[in-house]
């Protein structure tokens, strides 16, 4: 099982299939990087490099107790990326995958980075404070943490639908993830020269 341990001794899980221009994928809450095998695969056949890691805290990654922040979260990210050495590359981020992506180029540039993409990705910021109003309240996440606490099996089944979509009239889902990549519509330069893909799926 292929893994990295970071400089606070994280032990990190990755996938690494391919050839060609690399790209990583990086999972939502609180998935894994297997959430990403369809593209990965799809992408792989298409001449590139796909990478996909389990975040720590998540799937074959170690579980610390500390570090479960966006900064360790792009740390990890980048001590992969650096001990992969991987340069011209697309980020892929969904949900806190996303998060993750914007703080990596905000902490460590945008050297290894061709294209950032953003799927339906996390604010820097979600909780409501006088500084960001449009956030949401504690006791949203203090019914998170009540849930998971009280049952954790009923808490992932009851997000499951509305995390996947299953409760939308149209479902959009992954699928479009792949074309997404090839072909974003929407893409406007940032000032890093990073190109980055907007999207909500």
């Amino acid at each position: 099982m292929p893994t990295i341990t970071t400089q606070d001794g994280t032990s990190i899980y990755y996938k690494d299939w391919g050839t060609g221009q690399p790209i990583t994928f990086s999972h939502g809450w609180p998935l894994t990087a297997d959430a990403w095998d369809a593209q990965m695969l799809f992408l792989g056949q298409q001449g590139y490099r796909v990478i996909g890691h389990d975040r720590r805290g998540n799937g074959r990654s170690s579980q610390p107790w500390d570090g479960n922040d966006m900064d360790h979260y792009a740390d990890d990210l980048a001590e992969l990326m650096n001990f992969l050495d991987l340069k011209n590359t697309v980020m892929v981020g969904h949900s806190t995958g996303g998060g993750e992506v914007a703080r990596y180029i905000g902490r460590h540039g945008s050297k290894r980075v061709a294209q950032a993409v953003l799927i339906s990705a996390v604010p820097p910021l979600m909780l409501k404070t006088p500084a960001n109003p449009g956030g949401l309240p504690m006791e949203v996440f203090d019914q998170i943490r009540t849930a998971v606490a009280n049952d954790r099996s009923q808490y992932w089944k009851d997000l499951s639908g509305p995390f996947y979509g299953a409760n939308r009239p149209r479902q959009q889902g992954f699928a479009r993830l792949a074309g997404f990549v090839l072909a974003a519509r929407h893409a406007v330069q940032t000032q890093s020269g990073v190109r980055l893909h907007q999207g909500v799926f």
